[in-house]
Parts: structure tokens; sequence; C-alpha cells
């Protein structure tokens, strides 16, 4: 019997582990483990935000969390819009990255070596980032966020990424488009990787927030993830 993967679900700039709750009861409802983790200095953890946190920081969280963790189970990493950054460095520094059996970017970064959220977003989103608060180096919550967001620390979003490989080691690669967000700055990133035959991509007909617009049918690519039957 093939062993049963866990579930890693990283969410995107100024949210926390708690925008997955409905994906992951779906999951767990199903059978899987789930684990679902905060960045330091986001949200609940907010009170650890300091202007040295960068995206190092969260990929390093997110690092020693599964380090600590007693299981060997095979992992499926699941980013969400900036997360795809995070489980892009996290594939490259696990000290046994062929645990990752599928990474999944729900409308997220897929960063190369050398690039930045800020060089592959797009101007709309680089003048968010730039209208830091009063810390000077926290990105405020969008107005329509969830209550529970917080100021994202812009270092994150600034710093490049040191990739020492790349993800061809990942045997399933799946990129989940959102279809319906008007300006995405995600487009051409779907566009890259619907043309690149290593890749599954779907492309579902919500905004950026696919765990909420889209809920039944992200579960339902999300659990398929790790398990050899994904299709275009």
């Amino acid at each position: 019997m093939t062993q049963q993967p866990t579930y890693v679900l990283i969410p995107g700039a100024c949210h926390g582990a708690w925008c997955f709750d409905e994906l992951a009861a779906t999951l767990r409802a199903a059978g899987h483990r789930v684990l679902a983790y905060t960045l330091t200095g986001v949200s609940e953890r907010a009170h650890l935000a300091h202007r040295g946190v960068n995206l190092q920081t969260h990929i390093d969280d997110v690092v020693s969390a599964l380090a600590a963790d007693a299981s060997d189970d095979p992992l499926v990493l699941v980013g969400h819009s900036y997360g795809g950054m995070v489980i892009t460095g996290v594939v490259d520094r696990l000290r046994a990255p062929e645990r990752v059996v599928a990474a999944v970017y729900l409308d997220a970064f897929v960063p190369r070596d050398g690039e930045s959220c800020w060089m592959l977003t797009n101007d709309e989103q680089r003048q968010w980032y730039s209208e830091v608060d009063a810390s000077g180096f926290g990105v405020p919550p969008m107005p329509f966020f969830d209550p529970r967001a917080s100021a994202h620390p812009l270092a994150s979003l600034m710093q490049r990424i040191t990739l020492r490989a790349d993800l061809s080691a990942i045997g399933e690669r799946v990129y989940v488009f959102a279809a319906g967000w008007e300006g995405t700055p995600f487009a051409p990133t779907h566009r890259r990787l619907t043309d690149d035959p290593t890749w599954t991509t779907h492309a579902l007909p919500g905004g950026h927030n696919l765990m909420r617009d889209c809920p039944e049918h992200l579960a339902s690519i999300v659990g398929a993830a790790g398990r050899g039957d994904q299709r275009n």
C-alpha cells in the first residue's frame, strides 16, 4: 500500500494558517494528515515582526517545523500567493527533498533562482508593497482582507530567493490559476507553466482567494496531488 502524504499548507502575505481552515477540514475529512503554518511576524505571530524578518526567515520556519515533526510521511507542499516563494525555498532546503512528492501553487509565485516577489509581480502590487506602515517595514493588509490579517514583512517581498537546485526533483508540480482576478499579476506565470509539459495547470473561475471562491474544486485538486492522478 502506498504511504499517504501529509499536506503542508503555507499562506500568502498578511494571512495566517486560518485561511486554510475549510480546505484543511475537507482534506482531513477525507483521511489526510494536514499541517498548516502561520509564518513569523504575520497574523497571530505578528508580535514577532521586526525589520529582519525576510523570505529566508519564513523558509526556515517551515523547514524547522518539518524537521521537528515526528512523521516521515511523504509531503505535498501547498503555497498560496507569497507562499509559493516559501515552498520553493523549502524544497531546496529540506535535508530529504525526496520526501516532497508534489508541490501545489495556488495562484502563487513560482520563482527561479535570484527572483523575488517584487520582480515577479506587477506595478499595482509594487505600489501596495511600497505603502509601508508606520513601522517602516510592514506592508499593511488590504482593506478587504480578513480582520485577522496583519501587516506583512516588506523584506520578505523584496528578498531574492537563492536556490541550489530547481524543482525538477519533484515528480508532480501543479499550478492553480485564479482566472477570475482581473489584472492578476500571475497571468505570465500561468502561461509559462501551461507551456511546460512538466507541470499540470488548472484555471478556476474564482478570484485570488481560491480557498473561499472555489473550495470544492480546489480541495479536489489539492487532494489529488501526490497520488498520481492529476490531469491538465
